[in-house]
Order: C-alpha cells, then sequence, then structure tokens
C-alpha cells in the first residue's frame, strides 16, 4: 500500500539526486577508506579533510578537451556513454525505499530490473567498437562478455528469493523477508548474486574491462572530458544500485532484523517516523554494501580472465541452478 504522506514525483526525485550525487560521495568514501586500508593519508589538500576534492575532479573533468577519434564514429561515440548512466537510473524505478516509499510497484518488477540491466552491455560494446582502436574494442568485447557470463547466474540467484515470495513484485520480495532475511533463509543465492554483482559493476576483482597492463583502459581508452566522467559516474552508480539491490533481496530491504516479531513496538505505516525509520535502516544497509565493495577491491587481487569465465559458467551458473531447484523441492515438500 502506498503510504499518502509522500508522492511519488517526490520519491523519484530524491532518489535520482540522492543516485546522482552518490558518485562523489562513494569516491570520497572509497579514497578515505583506500587510505586507512594502506596507511596512508588519503585527500587531504582540496577543501577541510579533502571535502572538496570530488568537486575538483568534476571541474578538471568539464574543462579537458573533447576528444573523438578522427576515423571513429562520432554519433556511437557520443551515444555509448549514456546507456550505463540511463539503466542505473531506471533501476531506481523498481526499488521499495520504505513502506509506501517507492517510485512504482510493478508485478513484474524482478522481470523489468533485469531488463533494463540487461541494456547497459550494448554501452560498453558500442564504445569499444566505435572508438576504432584496438584496445577499446578488446576491451569492449572483453565486458561484453563478462556482463552477460554472469548475468545468468545472477538471474537464478534472484529467481531463487522469488520462489520465497511467490511474486514478482520487489516490494512483495522485501515483505516476504520481514521475518527472517533472505541472507539467512538462502545464504547461497546471497553469496552468488554479490559476486555477480561486483562482476556486473566491473569492479575489482573484476575489473578485467580495463586492465592497465593489457588493455590501457578498456573500452574507454579514447574517451575524455564528461564523456568519460559519465562512464565514471556509470560505475560509482552500479556498485550503490548493486548496493541497493543486494539489500532488497537479501537484507530485508528496508526491515530490521526479524521485524515481524516486534512490529508492534515499531511506528505505524504511513506515519513520518515510519518513513524517516525505513530510509535510515535501507540506505545504512545500502551504505555497508558499499564499504563492502570498496573493501574487497582494495584487498584481493585481480583475477586472470580465463579465471573469471571459469568462475562465472564452471562454478556459479551450476551452484546457482541446483540452489534454485533444492529451495524450489524444499518449498514444495513444506507446502503440500
Amino acid at each position: 500500500m502506498e503510504a499518502p504522506i509522500v508522492s511519488s514525483y517526490i520519491i523519484m526525485a530524491g532518489a535520482l539526486a540522492v543516485l546522482l550525487q552518490s558518485a562523489a560521495v562513494v569516491v570520497y568514501v572509497e579514497r578515505r577508506v583506500a587510505a586507512f586500508i594502506q596507511n596512508r593519508v588519503g585527500p587531504n589538500r582540496v577543501g577541510p579533510f579533502g571535502l572538496l576534492q570530488p568537486l575538483a575532479d568534476v571541474v578538471k573533468l568539464i574543462f579537458k578537451e573533447d576528444v573523438t577519434p578522427i576515423y571513429g564514429n562520432r554519433v556511437i561515440h557520443t551515444m555509448a556513454p549514456m546507456f550505463p548512466v540511463i539503466t542505473a537510473l531506471l533501476t531506481v524505478a523498481v526499488i521499495p525505499f520504505g513502506d509506501g516509499l517507492f517510485i512504482t510497484n510493478l508485478n513484474v518488477g524482478v522481470l523489468f530490473l533485469l531488463a533494463v540491466t540487461s541494456l547497459g552491455v550494448y554501452g560498453v560494446a558500442m564504445a569499444g567498437w566505435a572508438s576504432n582502436s584496438k584496445y577499446s574494442l578488446l576491451g569492449g568485447l572483453r565486458a561484453a562478455a563478462q556482463m552477460l557470463s554472469y548475468e545468468l547466474p545472477m538471474g537464478m540467484a534472484i529467481a531463487s528469493t522469488v520462489l520465497f515470495a511467490t511474486s514478482l513484485s520487489m516490494v512483495d520480495i522485501v515483505n516476504s523477508q520481514v521475518y527472517w532475511w533472505g541472507l539467512f533463509v538462502n545464504p547461497l543465492g546471497a553469496i552468488i548474486f554479490t559476486v555477480a554483482a561486483f562482476a556486473e559493476a566491473n569492479r575489482a576483482p573484476f575489473d578485467l574491462v580495463e586492465a592497465e597492463q593489457e588493455l590501457v583502459g578498456g573500452f574507454h581508452t579514447e574517451y575524455s572530458s564528461m564523456k568519460f566522467g559519465m562512464f565514471f559516474l556509470a560505475e560509482y552508480m552500479h556498485v550503490v544500485i548493486g548496493s541497493m539491490l543486494i539489500t532488497t533481496f537479501f537484507l530485508g530491504g528496508y526491515h530490521l532484523p526479524f521485524a515481524g516479531y516486534y512490529a508492534h513496538i515499531l511506528p505505524e505505516a504511513g506515519t513520518w517516523a515510519k518513513a524517516i525509520l525505513d530510509i535510515a535502516v535501507f540506505l545504512g544497509k545500502t551504505g555497508f554494501m558499499v564499504f563492502v565493495f570498496i573493501w574487497v577491491r582494495w584487498t584481493i587481487p585481480r583475477f586472470k580472465f580465463n579465471q573469471l569465465m571459469s568462475l562465472g559458467w564452471s562454478k556459479l551458473l551450476p551452484l546457482a541452478i541446483l540452489n534454485f531447484v533444492v529451495i524450489a523441492f524444499i518449498l514444495m515438500l513444506i507446502n503440500s
């Protein structure tokens, strides 16, 4: 049920504002966490505690020269960076941030999510081809192969959560975790989805698409100025979106742990207190998962490409299918 206290337009504006600003915030947090892990200082020059460093980076990108390869395809070269940003923005439409706090509640929200996220592969493939560079083309092909490979185990992990909710609605999936989070009843699915989310976001240890030692900068080698900035923005937006999806599918969304057992002492649905609590819980879980993304990047070395593909096809996909079958069988026995 939608909460009458907040319009869906306000939720949409707030979600998009937070997502667009998230890149600058996460970049700063990543630099701080990386500095802590590596026992160094981190950003401390631009502004107090280096807080204005992301703003300085944006200004630098704006004033850089926008270069398009002379033998490249100018139209596709310009369009390619828009795809990953647009897909990230569209994903927010079906994510519930609280009780009634969502932009839209599609009864096929999971299918919409899978369809939208699969479009991101077109951006990297177009960027690699339109640059007319062998390094960019190989980086684009590698990125496309990686994203397509890990969409399958990710989809199967999501399907295993759908079995518990018996619905394709994202809201119903969150509400099915009011007593027990998906992490507790479907731990293997949670692990598979998290690993696949790392690969889909092209984050270490799966950042093979921009392996500097092999492909210079991957599919965005020939990009500069704000076109490169859009790819940079999209990467961190996908980190935030991936964290939101992990929260939604396996960490109970906006529900506190085992909230169903003490729901009577929580604020009533449809009140400002309940809305603020839900958003705080959801953002807290999302922030923790963003920290995990950063933590993993600076502690685990990069895989080789054959290891990356072997992990996706030979290990994660069979495990995801087996997990789905086992959960379906157990639920069938329970409900029979």
